[in-house]
């Protein structure tokens, strides 16, 4: 299909309309709050999954918020009247929020969603009619410019961000906004990409319907509408990263070959940093025949850069094109028209060796070590959102474990990080358990496993006592020689510092 199927967008450029618009919203508590509430959990969860039925459920009553609620996220048709007593109608029909359907009902033209900021803002999150609900596997049509609203993807991105106060920030292929709508609240100036410029409009409906200042929106694939020496303290990318054979739709197919996208974006963002700023990403990669997926994704990292490579998920190829055909609802068309396609996949990765697909998260910081840290790793455990915070700490360890070496590190002071606690695993009744597990609460919810020189040594760190006399005195206590534990303990003290376990004094 083309932008031919998409309804046309409500006009840019009436900023007096979308604050009143806005008021009208925030007077009817349509917001994350308010649709919370009014739905139940049951129902609001079912939004995200695609389900409408228990929210058509729950708005058939006559409420402002129950009516604006069947308007924009639900798509339904309202009367002309009923309208004209919550919104500015007539505005909204002039600017195009609102399209006249017979003699006295309205529809909406784009789909709006409350979304709640970090900090507790109202903010909305504009996108096409249909989009609104469940993101790539929403009730809405798959036209090739469409633009996506919320989902987990862009969810998950926001709240791996590194959320400090920024100079300027770059959000590429911005798609409805989400990331730039972050940005917005933390950075003085924002700038925002995208090959499409139905979504470099959305976005900006996005922004100013969320009372975000107005970002710098630019139409292009990538890097290519920055200028060579534009850069930058922060840059974000919900890439069209899924891995396919050609490029039907915008918001996911990149348009290169297997995972050149997400390569080429990694690559060249290490100029496009300031020192000490940070890059983050969502990515697929491919798991190739004869190749170990860390080696490949180590090579993407860009000189100067340390980065933190992590793999949440895997899935053989068969899972991976099913699930994006499903995403383009091929499953409902035509039997043969899936079977071709299927194949059409599976003679790509193929041709290019690939046995599965791999996803995750890349962040980089922009470093002036002589020696970047590179850290790749697959963790597919639950783990607590938001994780800014966990990996602006994880780079504050990098840099503590690169100054420290290990005689630096016994006269250190350590205290255990919080919500951290000790599992033992042995045999009923035996005198000393097999192994010994600390297992963190919050963050990244790692476990790892200790010898009892490790557990003995985290249970006592306070930050008191150094390192060094803290394995004096284990020493004294299991008759080991003080000189041979402190020889073989800093490796261990080292990785329980890099994974969070500990955290200098």
């Amino acid at each position: 299909m083309s932008n031919a199927s998409l309804s046309p967008l409500p006009s840019a450029d009436r900023p007096d309309v979308t604050a009143r618009l806005r008021d009208a919203l925030l007077g009817a508590s349509f917001t994350a709050d308010g649709l919370l509430e009014l739905l139940g959990a049951p129902a609001y969860a079912a939004l995200s999954r695609s389900e409408t039925v228990p929210a058509l459920r729950a708005t058939r009553g006559d409420t402002p918020l129950e009516l604006l609620v069947r308007l924009f996220l639900l798509q339904q048709l309202v009367p002309h009247a009923r309208v004209a007593d919550v919104l500015p109608v007539d505005a909204c029909l002039e600017s195009g929020w609102l399209d006249r359907a017979g003699d006295d009902e309205v529809a909406a033209t784009v789909d709006v969603r409350p979304y709640g900021g970090p900090g507790g803002e109202d903010w909305f999150i504009v996108s096409d009619l249909g989009c609104a609900v469940g993101g790539a596997g929403g009730i809405g049509n798959h036209a090739e410019g469409v633009v996506l609203g919320v989902g987990g993807a862009s969810t998950t991105l926001a709240g791996l961000t590194v959320r400090t106060p920024v100079s300027a920030a770059l959000d590429l292929g911005t798609g409805s906004g989400i990331q730039a709508l972050h940005a917005a609240a933390h950075a003085t100036r924002v700038t925002a990409t995208d090959v499409n410029p139905r979504a470099l409009h959305i976005a900006a409906l996005t922004l100013a319907l969320s009372g975000a200042p107005a970002a710098d929106l630019r139409e292009g694939s990538l890097y290519e509408p920055v200028a060579d020496d534009e850069t930058y303290d922060l840059i974000v990318s919900n890439p069209p990263f899924v891995i396919s054979p050609g490029a039907r739709l915008t918001y996911r197919d990149g348009g290169m070959g297997g995972d050149d996208l997400c390569r080429s974006l990694v690559q060249q963002t290490g100029e496009r940093l300031n020192e000490g700023g940070f890059a983050h990403f969502l990515a697929n990669w491919q798991h190739v025949e004869g190749e170990e997926w860390t080696d490949r994704l180590r090579s993407w990292v860009p000189r100067g850069c340390d980065a933190w490579i992590v793999q949440r998920e895997v899935q053989d190829v068969t899972q991976y094109a099913e699930l994006w055909l499903r995403d383009a609802g091929d499953h409902r068309g035509d039997p043969a028209d899936y079977q071709a396609r299927y194949d059409a996949w599976l003679d790509e990765f193929e041709a290019r060796k690939v046995k599965a697909v791999g996803f995750g998260w890349i962040t980089l910081r922009r470093t002036g070590a002589a020696e970047p840290s590179v850290v790749a790793e697959e963790w597919p455990h639950p783990v607590e959102q938001p994780l800014g915070e966990t990996v602006r700490a994880h780079f504050d360890r990098v840099d503590y474990l690169r100054s420290h070496d290990d005689a630096a590190l016994l006269e250190a002071h350590f205290t255990l990080s919080g919500e951290v606690v000790q599992e033992q695993v042995g045999l009923p009744g035996a005198e000393d358990p097999e192994h010994v597990v600390l297992r963190q609460n919050r963050g990244m919810r790692r476990a790892t496993r200790v010898d009892t020189v490790g557990a003995g040594f985290a249970g006592v760190c306070d930050g008191t006592m150094s390192a060094g006399r803290i394995l004096d005195a284990i020493a004294q206590l299991v008759g080991e020689d003080p000189v041979a534990l402190r020889d073989r303990t800093p490796a261990q003290i080292r990785l329980l510092v890099e994974q969070g376990f500990l955290e200098p004094a």
